[in-house]
């Protein structure tokens, strides 16, 4: 069985989700969160194979409640379900470790079996969203040059200035193993391996603009 949590800030719609699903004899809805902050508090508490993540919500944003997930549960898939289909909101989602980007108008045969994709850890795009995500990398300015998640640039900001894992863990009400995760997931991508060298490479590429 593959246990799925849905994420989305509007019951009816978690409930017709659910119907969709509740008939693959595969799957098992063991939870649902309203938010993003809730999202991360339930994985931990119902340990899904698979997250069902809307992007938008007011009570959390799904991509940072996407990145908490992948830091803090690797082995918890996230698999992106929402209305929005700019080539940003994908980047942002695929950037923050979701597996899959898929709309809302998915069909439920499709819909089930990317969340089986979703679970064996295989990247999940229809092929519209796969052409603007392309798209974007193609048009890229600096098509080599390393990216930062938001939430990366915040640790290393902190980092710089100072801050031990546990102090900007408090700051971000995330854990010092996560910040860790951040911290390791900058240096892999920089090239580099301690913060020194993070924050002087990264300010060096624009990716740290110094304040």
């Amino acid at each position: 069985m593959i246990r799925v949590l849905l994420v989305d800030d509007h019951p009816v719609v978690r409930e017709g989700i659910r119907g969709m699903l509740s008939t693959e004899p595969d799957l098992d809805i063991v939870g649902e969160a309203g938010s993003g902050p809730e999202a991360v508090t339930r994985v931990s508490s119902v340990a899904p194979d698979v997250v069902l993540m809307d992007l938008r919500m007011p009570g959390g944003d799904g991509v940072e409640a996407t990145e908490r997930i992948r830091a803090e549960h690797p082995g918890v898939h996230v698999l992106v379900l929402t209305t929005y289909d700019t080539d940003t909101d994908i980047l942002r989602a695929v950037e923050a470790g979701a597996t899959g980007y898929l709309l809302k108008d998915t069909p439920r045969a499709e819909l089930a079996e990317a969340v089986r994709s979703a679970a064996r850890g295989e990247t999940v795009l229809s092929g519209r969203l796969a052409g603007k995500l392309l798209t974007r990398v193609r048009t890229s300015p600096e098509p080599g040059r390393p990216t930062l998640s938001p939430r990366e640039v915040e640790v290393l900001r902190l980092a710089a200035d100072g801050h031990t894992n546990a102090a900007i863990g408090r700051t971000l009400n995330i854990s010092a193993t996560t910040v860790k995760t951040h911290l390791m997931r900058v240096y892999e991508k920089l090239g580099v391996g301690d913060r020194t060298a993070a924050v002087s490479q990264a300010m060096r590429r624009g990716l740290l603009p110094e304040k």
